[in-house]
Protein backbone atom coordinates (compact mmCIF):
# COMPACT_ATOMS: atom_id res chain seq x y z
CA UNK A 1 0.00 0.00 0.00
CA UNK A 2 1.42 3.34 -1.00
CA UNK A 3 -0.66 5.76 1.01
CA UNK A 4 -0.30 6.82 4.61
CA UNK A 5 -2.64 7.86 7.41
CA UNK A 6 -5.58 6.43 5.47
CA UNK A 7 -8.40 4.04 6.24
CA UNK A 8 -9.78 1.53 3.77
CA UNK A 9 -13.15 2.31 2.24
CA UNK A 10 -15.74 0.32 0.29
CA UNK A 11 -16.59 3.33 -1.86
CA UNK A 12 -15.75 2.81 -5.52
CA UNK A 13 -14.90 -0.92 -5.21
CA UNK A 14 -15.53 -2.71 -8.49
CA UNK A 15 -16.87 0.35 -10.28
CA UNK A 16 -15.55 2.91 -12.70
CA UNK A 17 -17.36 5.92 -11.25
CA UNK A 18 -17.64 6.46 -7.52
CA UNK A 19 -18.80 10.05 -7.09
CA UNK A 20 -22.36 11.23 -6.61
CA UNK A 21 -24.25 13.37 -9.07
CA UNK A 22 -25.58 16.16 -6.87
CA UNK A 23 -24.89 19.84 -7.53
CA UNK A 24 -22.00 19.94 -5.09
CA UNK A 25 -20.16 17.19 -7.01
CA UNK A 26 -20.74 18.85 -10.34
CA UNK A 27 -19.50 22.16 -8.95
CA UNK A 28 -16.23 20.68 -7.65
CA UNK A 29 -15.56 18.70 -10.80
CA UNK A 30 -14.54 15.22 -11.89
CA UNK A 31 -11.24 13.47 -11.19
CA UNK A 32 -9.85 10.50 -13.11
CA UNK A 33 -7.65 8.38 -10.81
CA UNK A 34 -5.19 6.12 -12.67
CA UNK A 35 -3.37 3.52 -10.56
CA UNK A 36 -2.88 -0.23 -10.96
CA UNK A 37 -2.91 -0.77 -7.18
CA UNK A 38 -6.60 -1.28 -6.26
CA UNK A 39 -5.95 -0.38 -2.62
CA UNK A 40 -4.44 2.99 -3.54
CA UNK A 41 -7.23 3.70 -6.04
CA UNK A 42 -9.88 2.74 -3.51
CA UNK A 43 -8.50 4.93 -0.73
CA UNK A 44 -7.87 7.95 -3.00
CA UNK A 45 -11.32 7.60 -4.59
CA UNK A 46 -12.95 7.43 -1.18
CA UNK A 47 -11.28 10.60 0.07
CA UNK A 48 -12.01 12.51 -3.14
CA UNK A 49 -15.62 11.32 -3.15
CA UNK A 50 -16.17 12.42 0.43
CA UNK A 51 -14.61 15.79 -0.46
CA UNK A 52 -17.32 16.23 -3.10
CA UNK A 53 -15.67 15.20 -6.37
CA UNK A 54 -17.00 12.82 -8.98
CA UNK A 55 -14.35 10.10 -9.31
CA UNK A 56 -13.62 7.63 -12.10
CA UNK A 57 -10.97 4.92 -11.94
CA UNK A 58 -8.61 3.39 -14.49
CA UNK A 59 -6.06 0.66 -13.79
CA UNK A 60 -3.73 1.13 -16.75
CA UNK A 61 -2.69 3.56 -19.47
CA UNK A 62 -5.00 2.47 -22.32
CA UNK A 63 -8.00 2.47 -19.97
CA UNK A 64 -7.06 5.96 -18.78
CA UNK A 65 -6.85 7.30 -22.32
CA UNK A 66 -10.21 5.76 -23.22
CA UNK A 67 -11.83 7.20 -20.10
CA UNK A 68 -10.44 10.68 -20.79
CA UNK A 69 -11.67 10.52 -24.38
CA UNK A 70 -15.14 9.32 -23.44
CA UNK A 71 -15.58 12.04 -20.83
CA UNK A 72 -13.07 14.82 -20.40
CA UNK A 73 -12.10 15.00 -16.69
CA UNK A 74 -11.38 18.20 -14.82
CA UNK A 75 -8.18 16.70 -13.39
CA UNK A 76 -6.19 13.46 -13.62
CA UNK A 77 -4.34 11.81 -10.73
CA UNK A 78 -1.85 9.63 -12.59
CA UNK A 79 0.52 6.99 -11.24
CA UNK A 80 3.96 6.99 -12.86
CA UNK A 81 4.57 3.25 -12.56
CA UNK A 82 1.80 1.66 -14.61
CA UNK A 83 2.07 -1.72 -16.36
CA UNK A 84 2.74 -1.64 -20.09
CA UNK A 85 2.28 2.08 -20.73
CA UNK A 86 3.74 4.17 -17.91
CA UNK A 87 2.35 7.43 -16.61
CA UNK A 88 4.82 9.53 -18.57
CA UNK A 89 3.56 8.09 -21.86
CA UNK A 90 -0.07 8.50 -20.77
CA UNK A 91 0.60 12.17 -19.99
CA UNK A 92 2.38 12.66 -23.33
CA UNK A 93 -0.59 11.23 -25.20
CA UNK A 94 -3.09 13.28 -23.24
CA UNK A 95 -1.18 16.46 -24.08
CA UNK A 96 -0.77 15.45 -27.74
CA UNK A 97 -4.51 14.81 -27.98
CA UNK A 98 -5.22 18.25 -26.50
CA UNK A 99 -3.08 19.82 -29.20
CA UNK A 100 -4.95 17.87 -31.88
CA UNK A 101 -8.05 18.65 -33.84
CA UNK A 102 -11.17 19.42 -31.87
CA UNK A 103 -9.47 20.39 -28.60
CA UNK A 104 -7.51 23.45 -29.64
CA UNK A 105 -8.48 26.43 -27.52
CA UNK A 106 -9.45 24.30 -24.53
CA UNK A 107 -7.28 24.61 -21.43
CA UNK A 108 -5.16 21.52 -20.74
CA UNK A 109 -6.51 19.06 -18.19
CA UNK A 110 -4.37 19.38 -15.04
CA UNK A 111 -2.36 16.27 -14.17
CA UNK A 112 -1.00 15.38 -10.72
CA UNK A 113 1.60 12.62 -11.02
CA UNK A 114 2.02 9.98 -8.32
CA UNK A 115 5.51 8.57 -8.06
CA UNK A 116 7.16 6.13 -5.68
CA UNK A 117 10.59 7.22 -6.85
CA UNK A 118 12.70 9.68 -4.93
CA UNK A 119 14.91 10.62 -7.88
CA UNK A 120 14.46 14.28 -8.79
CA UNK A 121 15.07 13.44 -12.46
CA UNK A 122 11.84 11.42 -12.51
CA UNK A 123 9.96 14.41 -11.17
CA UNK A 124 11.52 16.61 -13.81
CA UNK A 125 10.47 14.11 -16.49
CA UNK A 126 6.89 14.28 -15.24
CA UNK A 127 6.89 18.06 -15.50
CA UNK A 128 8.65 17.83 -18.86
CA UNK A 129 5.82 15.85 -20.44
CA UNK A 130 3.15 18.17 -19.09
CA UNK A 131 2.28 17.17 -15.51
CA UNK A 132 1.27 20.13 -13.37
CA UNK A 133 2.32 18.69 -10.03
CA UNK A 134 3.45 15.49 -8.39
CA UNK A 135 3.03 13.66 -5.10
CA UNK A 136 5.64 11.20 -3.85
CA UNK A 137 4.45 7.91 -2.35
CA UNK A 138 3.78 7.21 0.44
CA UNK A 139 1.46 10.17 0.77
CA UNK A 140 -1.43 11.36 2.89
CA UNK A 141 -4.76 11.15 1.03
CA UNK A 142 -5.86 14.29 2.84
CA UNK A 143 -2.86 16.16 1.44
CA UNK A 144 -3.67 14.83 -2.04
CA UNK A 145 -7.22 16.19 -1.75
CA UNK A 146 -5.80 19.59 -0.80
CA UNK A 147 -3.51 19.50 -3.80
CA UNK A 148 -6.35 18.55 -6.12
CA UNK A 149 -8.40 21.48 -4.84
CA UNK A 150 -5.45 23.83 -5.17
CA UNK A 151 -4.60 22.79 -8.74
CA UNK A 152 -8.22 22.98 -9.87
CA UNK A 153 -8.64 26.40 -8.28
CA UNK A 154 -5.63 27.72 -10.16
CA UNK A 155 -6.70 26.04 -13.40
CA UNK A 156 -9.81 28.23 -13.59
CA UNK A 157 -8.92 31.48 -15.43
CA UNK A 158 -9.42 34.54 -13.28
CA UNK A 159 -11.85 37.25 -14.33
CA UNK A 160 -10.00 40.01 -16.20
CA UNK A 161 -10.77 42.56 -13.49
CA UNK A 162 -9.34 40.28 -10.79
CA UNK A 163 -6.39 38.98 -12.75
CA UNK A 164 -4.37 42.17 -12.49
CA UNK A 165 -2.26 44.06 -15.02
CA UNK A 166 0.23 42.59 -17.45
CA UNK A 167 3.62 41.93 -15.82
CA UNK A 168 6.85 42.61 -17.70
CA UNK A 169 10.54 42.32 -16.88
CA UNK A 170 13.76 41.23 -18.56
CA UNK A 171 12.11 40.45 -21.89
CA UNK A 172 9.29 38.50 -20.22
CA UNK A 173 5.65 39.50 -20.58
CA UNK A 174 2.98 37.73 -18.50
CA UNK A 175 -0.74 38.25 -19.08
CA UNK A 176 -2.60 37.03 -15.95
CA UNK A 177 -6.04 37.15 -17.56
CA UNK A 178 -5.08 35.13 -20.64
CA UNK A 179 -2.50 33.05 -18.70
CA UNK A 180 0.04 33.61 -21.49
CA UNK A 181 3.76 34.28 -21.18
CA UNK A 182 6.14 35.44 -23.86
CA UNK A 183 9.90 35.90 -23.85
CA UNK A 184 11.23 38.36 -26.39
CA UNK A 185 7.92 37.97 -28.23
CA UNK A 186 7.93 34.15 -28.38
CA UNK A 187 5.25 32.36 -26.38
CA UNK A 188 6.40 29.98 -23.64
CA UNK A 189 4.65 26.73 -22.77
CA UNK A 190 4.35 26.83 -18.99
CA UNK A 191 2.45 24.47 -16.73
CA UNK A 192 -0.05 25.85 -14.22
CA UNK A 193 2.47 25.88 -11.40
CA UNK A 194 5.27 27.33 -13.53
CA UNK A 195 2.96 30.15 -14.60
CA UNK A 196 1.90 30.92 -11.03
CA UNK A 197 5.49 30.75 -9.79
CA UNK A 198 6.71 33.16 -12.45
CA UNK A 199 3.78 35.50 -11.77
CA UNK A 200 4.71 35.55 -8.08
CA UNK A 201 8.34 36.35 -8.85
CA UNK A 202 7.33 39.12 -11.25
CA UNK A 203 5.10 40.64 -8.57
CA UNK A 204 7.90 40.50 -5.96
CA UNK A 205 11.12 41.44 -7.79
CA UNK A 206 14.24 41.75 -5.70
CA UNK A 207 12.71 39.98 -2.71
CA UNK A 208 14.30 36.84 -1.26
CA UNK A 209 11.64 34.13 -0.97
CA UNK A 210 12.34 30.92 0.88
CA UNK A 211 10.75 27.63 -0.15
CA UNK A 212 8.23 27.69 2.70
CA UNK A 213 6.96 31.09 1.57
CA UNK A 214 6.72 30.00 -2.05
CA UNK A 215 4.85 26.82 -1.11
CA UNK A 216 2.42 28.83 1.00
CA UNK A 217 1.89 31.71 -1.46
CA UNK A 218 2.07 29.86 -4.81
CA UNK A 219 0.87 26.36 -3.93
CA UNK A 220 -1.48 27.43 -1.15
CA UNK A 221 -0.14 24.77 1.22
CA UNK A 222 1.09 25.18 4.76
CA UNK A 223 2.83 21.80 4.61
CA UNK A 224 4.23 19.42 2.02
CA UNK A 225 7.40 18.27 0.30
CA UNK A 226 9.59 21.35 -0.14
CA UNK A 227 11.48 19.63 -2.98
CA UNK A 228 8.35 20.37 -5.03
CA UNK A 229 9.47 24.01 -5.07
CA UNK A 230 13.05 23.07 -5.98
CA UNK A 231 11.93 20.98 -8.95
CA UNK A 232 9.62 23.69 -10.27
CA UNK A 233 12.32 26.35 -9.93
CA UNK A 234 14.68 24.16 -11.94
CA UNK A 235 12.03 23.55 -14.59
CA UNK A 236 11.06 27.23 -14.83
CA UNK A 237 14.70 28.25 -15.22
CA UNK A 238 14.94 25.87 -18.16
CA UNK A 239 12.25 27.87 -19.92
CA UNK A 240 13.04 31.49 -19.10
CA UNK A 241 16.82 31.62 -18.66
CA UNK A 242 19.19 32.07 -21.59
CA UNK A 243 21.58 29.69 -19.82
CA UNK A 244 19.79 27.63 -17.15
CA UNK A 245 23.14 26.37 -15.85
CA UNK A 246 24.08 29.98 -15.01
CA UNK A 247 20.73 31.62 -14.17
CA UNK A 248 20.56 35.39 -14.14
CA UNK A 249 16.84 35.93 -13.52
CA UNK A 250 16.03 33.49 -10.71
CA UNK A 251 18.99 33.69 -8.38
CA UNK A 252 19.69 31.24 -5.58
CA UNK A 253 20.45 33.03 -2.32
CA UNK A 254 22.27 30.31 -0.43
CA UNK A 255 20.70 29.49 2.90
CA UNK A 256 17.83 31.93 2.30
CA UNK A 257 15.88 31.05 -0.84
CA UNK A 258 15.43 32.58 -4.29
CA UNK A 259 15.36 36.10 -5.69
CA UNK A 260 14.02 37.29 -9.04
CA UNK A 261 16.22 39.97 -10.63
CA UNK A 262 14.10 42.09 -12.95
CA UNK A 263 17.20 43.92 -14.20
CA UNK A 264 19.91 41.24 -14.28
CA UNK A 265 23.51 42.19 -14.87
CA UNK A 266 24.78 41.48 -18.39
CA UNK A 267 26.31 38.08 -18.84
CA UNK A 268 30.07 38.10 -18.58
CA UNK A 269 31.73 37.82 -22.00
CA UNK A 270 33.37 34.51 -22.71
CA UNK A 271 37.14 34.54 -22.55
CA UNK A 272 39.31 33.11 -25.28
CA UNK A 273 42.99 32.14 -25.33
CA UNK A 274 45.19 35.21 -25.30
CA UNK A 275 42.61 37.44 -23.65
CA UNK A 276 41.88 38.57 -20.11
CA UNK A 277 38.20 39.08 -19.15
CA UNK A 278 37.25 38.91 -22.83
CA UNK A 279 39.60 41.72 -23.91
CA UNK A 280 42.88 41.66 -25.77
Amino acid sequence: MAVSNAHSTDEGRGSVETGGTDARDRALGSVLVVDDDPTVSEVVAGYLDRAGFTVRLAADGPAALRAAEEQRPDLVVLDLMLPGMDGLEVCRRLRARERGAGQQGLPPVPVIMLTARGDEDDRILGLEVGADDYVTKPFSPRELVLRVRSVLRRAVPAAPAAAGPRLTAAGLSLDPAARRVTKDGAELALTLREFDLLAYFLRHPGQVCDRERLMREVWGWDFGDLSTVTVHIRRLRGKIEDDPASPRLIQTVWGAGYRFDSHPAPAAPATTPGTVDGHE
